[in-house]
């Protein structure tokens, strides 16, 4: 269990170890030679456990890749990573001096041998694929403006391009203080990941994607006075929870930190289902168990039968509306 004190004889020292600094006048080293991957948090259930209030549940995982590198990555934490006092927001390559910064508190990144590995780096046409994945329990949230189409033959160029960029960057605020980030812009709509604990959530868990999804109601249907239009703009959701592959599928010139997996494709289903039904959002049975676990009666949504690309059968489905949401919360 860490910290694990490391022996002060240099030969016994393993290949790789973070030295830990929570405040000016302690620091403990734990070894890096057990494993392939370390998750950081102030969650009892992390790997390495760290008892700073700034920082997330499941703040950020350190994994070993099979060429024998070592990545940090944030899992979406509310106040970031910090490598060298620069935030990163995709999956990092540590070198041997590194200092990471969770919070308060400071990390540094130690593997010797880098110092002695003086091999030339070859050059390759070919961009290499990095492929950093971690098996989580996440929520998925998934909003779209309703009758865009409309909306593109009734502005002008500069207004629409201003309305959707402002739109943008609020659900972009509004989805980062709920302890998320936007993990895609994708024409009219947006996607937001958030990732719980390895095996279970709690009640605050569930809570913030739909906290987060009703102040992007009361955002969007407020905007339109901003820019002369006539009408409230319109919006649509689905929230789909379950396990999915979070982590870097990009290239190593242009790296890309998402969700994949079925998980992620029904948050979309859900999201597009919303307008066949003529509801304003749908949510999957996990995500609805999860609800009726720790909200009981509050619940409004009605249970619905929908066909979902790539699945054979129907699925049963929860919808309703945002007034349905706003009594839940």
């Amino acid at each position: 269990m860490y910290p694990l004190k490391l022996p002060h004889n240099p030969f016994q020292t393993p290949e790789a170890y973070l030295t830990i600094h929570p405040d000016r006048n302690t620091s403990y080293s734990i070894p890096l030679d057990r494993g392939t991957c370390w998750t950081i948090g102030r969650d009892p259930e992390n790997v390495i456990l760290l008892g700073d209030q700034w920082m997330s549940r499941n703040h950020a995982l350190l994994q070993k890749m099979e060429t024998g590198e070592f990545y940090i990555i944030d899992l979406g934490s509310r106040n970031g990573t910090f490598v060298n006092h620069r935030r990163v927001n995709v999956p990092t390559a540590m070198r041997h001096g590194d200092w990471i910064t969770f919070g308060q508190t400071n990390l540094q990144f130690h593997e010797p041998l880098q110092l002695l590995d003086s091999s030339p780096i070859q050059a390759s046409d070919e961009p290499v694929t990095t492929v950093l994945h971690i098996r989580r329990l996440i929520s998925v949230l998934v909003i779209d403006l309703r009758d865009f189409t409309k909306l593109t033959q009734q502005l002008d160029e500069r207004v629409l391009s201003e309305l959707v960029g402002t739109w943008f960057h609020c659900a972009g605020e509004i989805i980062r203080n709920h302890g998320s980030w936007v993990d895609k812009y994708i024409g009219d709509a947006v996607m937001a990941v958030w990732i719980h604990g390895a095996w279970e959530m709690k009640a605050n868990d569930i809570r913030a994607p739909f906290q987060a999804l009703n102040e992007l109601h009361q955002m969007t249907r407020t905007l339109h006075t901003s820019f002369g239009i006539s009408s409230p703009l319109r919006m649509g959701a689905g929230i789909n929870t379950g396990y999915a592959m979070v982590g870097n599928t990009g290239s190593g010139d242009r790296p890309d930190y998402t969700a994949l997996g079925d998980t992620v494709n029904s948050a979309f289903s859900l999201e597009s289902s919303t307008k066949q039904m003529g509801v304003d959002l749908a949510i999957g049975p996990t995500t609805y168990e999860y609800l009726q676990k720790y909200f009981g009666d509050r619940l409004l949504l009605q249970p619905r039968k929908i066909c979902m690309k790539g699945h054979d059968t129907p699925r049963q489905v929860y919808a309703g509306t945002f007034q349905d949401l706003a009594h839940l919360l």
